[in-house]
């Protein structure tokens, strides 16, 4: 164990390539981590099921937090004993802390309140497996699994509101106790979860398990992982594909680590460099 660490990732733009959904650029890092048995947290807008799948790809046991915050899954025999103020579910072999808002009530309220405002959007459950497969550079089978969802609804307007009805329909969207937001190429409607809650949450797990404080490491892109960021010791910030720095979260940032790549190079050299650092530092 490397010092009590913990690392958080973002998935789509962050630890895998923006349009080929590789890691392979992340390859050495990945192995540091296995190597020195640091638990590498998966924490993205995926589904559960999405993320199943990045999980046998890596070789990777450990829990993950769903669709922005939605939940967090641990296996059942992970850590060897949990409290069930923080985990009162069990579902398919996990324990389950759910945070967010059911899917149904999501899309209920996605169309209830757009069309209120005089818009039209389009949501993943609209869509067929064709469609977000064509859209999103997904295969067949990524399509389907990304359709999975319980707890986060990612859409896009038809017809574009200007900024001002933006905000407008994000304060109705509050009243709800909803949270509208734009990510990496969509805008998210969820409950009033998100990654920050759920990475405090698993990250006090770790040190009940531990019996001490955990160093937490949190690597993003886009503008849903502030939470995230803003929760762990040390945040990441990764290059969006166009080469900059998602400019909303730079502001709120107070001293971020800046991965000098894209994607999942800047994630590679950027865990790198940290590892490097903390262990020098032991």
């Amino acid at each position: 164990m490397c010092k009590n660490l913990l690392i958080f990732t973002d998935l789509d733009g962050t630890l895998l390539d923006y349009h080929t959904y590789s890691f392979e650029p992340a390859l050495l890092a990945l192995k540091q981590i296995k190597k020195r048995g640091i638990p590498l947290i998966i924490c993205t807008s995926k589904t559960r099921a999405e993320i199943e799948v990045y999980q046998e790809k890596l070789k990777n046991s450990y829990p993950f937090i769903s669709e922005n915050g939605g939940a967090i899954f641990i296996s059942e025999d992970y850590f060897r004993s949990i409290s069930s103020d923080l985990v009162k579910k069990k579902r398919s072999g996990y324990l389950v802390r759910e945070l967010g808002t059911s899917y149904e009530i999501l899309r209920n309220k996605l169309f209830e309140i757009t069309h209120k405002f005089g818009h039209k959007v389009r949501g993943f459950g609209d869509m067929s497996v064709k469609e977000i497969r064509e859209k999103y550079g997904l295969n067949s089978k990524e399509a389907s699994l990304a359709k999975k969802r319980e707890y986060d609804e990612p859409f896009y307007f038809i017809t574009s509101p200007d900024k001002k009805t933006l905000n407008r329909i994000e304060k109705e969207f509050s009243k709800y106790k909803l949270n509208m937001f734009k990510g990496g190429r969509l805008f998210h409607l969820t409950g009033k979860n998100d990654k920050g809650k759920a990475v405090r949450i698993l990250k006090k797990m770790y040190e009940k398990e531990w019996k001490k404080k955990a160093i937490s490491i949190g690597l993003g892109d886009s503008f849903n992982d502030l939470p995230m960021l803003l929760a762990v010791d040390i945040p990441v910030l990764v290059k969006l594909h166009s080469g900059k720095y998602e400019e909303r979260v730079l502001k709120k940032l107070k001293k971020p680590f800046l991965a000098k790549g894209i994607g999942s190079d800047g994630w590679n050299q950027a865990v790198l460099q940290l590892l490097e650092w903390i262990e020098d530092e032991k």
